[in-house]
């Protein structure tokens, strides 16, 4: 005798599917924006990290640092901060200071291409 009605039918899996794929065409954007969102905020605070590491360095020695890696060496920073948006830490966009001032790191910015969520260059922040 045949076991009729065990398993799926072709119909109750396309349907099944259909639900899958609605709900992930729903939830992938919003992720994919936190996730942008996410790395645009990591990007703000390692800036405003790396430059009160710079300020603090100025005040002990009276110049600025030569490069990053003399903060990490004089342990104002544990290590340079690899750039969230490109995920390298040599991106980063060193400015010089004011003529007559000793150093090489006056400011630092993003190097990575492109505007923020808010419409600004990574590189105007």
């Amino acid at each position: 005798m045949r076991r009729a009605g065990i398993g799926f039918t072709l119909i109750e899996l396309m349907v099944v599917m259909a639900v899958i794929a609605l709900l992930l065409a729903l939830a992938a954007p919003r992720y994919f924006q936190n996730v942008e969102r996410s790395k645009q905020a990591v990007l703000r605070e390692d800036l405003t990290v790396m430059r009160e590491a710079i300020d603090k360095y100025y005040a002990d020695t009276g110049r600025y640092p030569p490069d990053l890696d003399d903060l990490v060496k004089r342990r104002y920073l544990r290590s340079v901060p690899a750039d969230p948006v490109t995920d390298r830490t040599d991106s980063w966009i060193l400015l010089p200071p004011p003529p007559g001032t000793q150093g090489k790191v006056y400011d630092i910015q993003s190097g990575a291409e492109g505007t923020g969520l808010d419409g600004t260059a990574f590189s105007k922040w």
